[in-house]
């Protein structure tokens, strides 16, 4: 069967990202250039500015995005009509990806807590997917709910995924990502009893 384009796009850019960290991991960020790594991966200079326009952008690859059509399900209410639970549908699909290996989640916290600038760009791309989903949650519940219970919502969020990630990358038995993610949120919803 034919691989399609898109396919073959997100293959690349993965292969790419993986020499860009195993790079940064190695020598550290600037302990290599554009053409290293394009050399490293095999690609081209020109194939490597068309995926990423600068070695931060390469380490840390093609964020994730929601689905739109999860979107959908969620500004409406759905699936279940129960916030966190419904929250955690939403965002399932970026933590339940089974191409996330322990190693490489273990060497991408490495070098980003080994360099601030990766953090930051981090911290970027996190501020504005968190941005997108309280809008989203506003949008469902209702002005009256309002953005900051929203970002308090997603800011829970935010520590029972890093809560989950200690506990995945510590698993002798290699539960998934989701696993974890799920045993924690059921912790969180304890603590504040929901």
């Amino acid at each position: 069967m034919a691989q399609s384009a898109n396919e073959r796009r997100l293959r690349t850019g993965a292969s790419i990202m993986l020499c860009a960290q195993e790079l940064t991991d190695a020598r550290g960020l600037d302990g290599f250039t554009m053409d290293d790594l394009s050399a490293a991966c095999g690609v081209s200079r020109r194939t490597l500015f068309n995926y990423f326009p600068s070695k931060v952008d390469a380490i840390l690859g093609i964020w994730p995005t929601l689905d739109d059509d999860d979107v959908d399900e969620f500004r409406s209410g759905g699936p279940d009509g129960d916030l966190l639970a419904d929250l955690r549908t939403l965002i399932a699909p970026l933590l339940d990806d089974p191409t996330l290996e322990r190693t490489m989640i273990a060497r991408h916290r490495r070098i980003l807590l080994a360099n601030e600038r990766l953090m930051t760009a981090v911290h970027l791309r996190y501020q504005a997917l968190s941005a997108d989903i309280v809008e989203h949650i506003v949008e469902r519940e209702g002005a009256a709910f309002g953005a900051r219970r929203a970002r308090i919502a997603v800011n829970v969020l935010a520590a029972v995924f890093d809560s989950s990630i200690d506990e995945f990358l510590e698993d002798s038995r290699e539960r998934r990502l989701l696993h974890h993610f799920d045993e924690a949120l059921a912790t969180a919803r304890s603590l504040f009893g929901t």
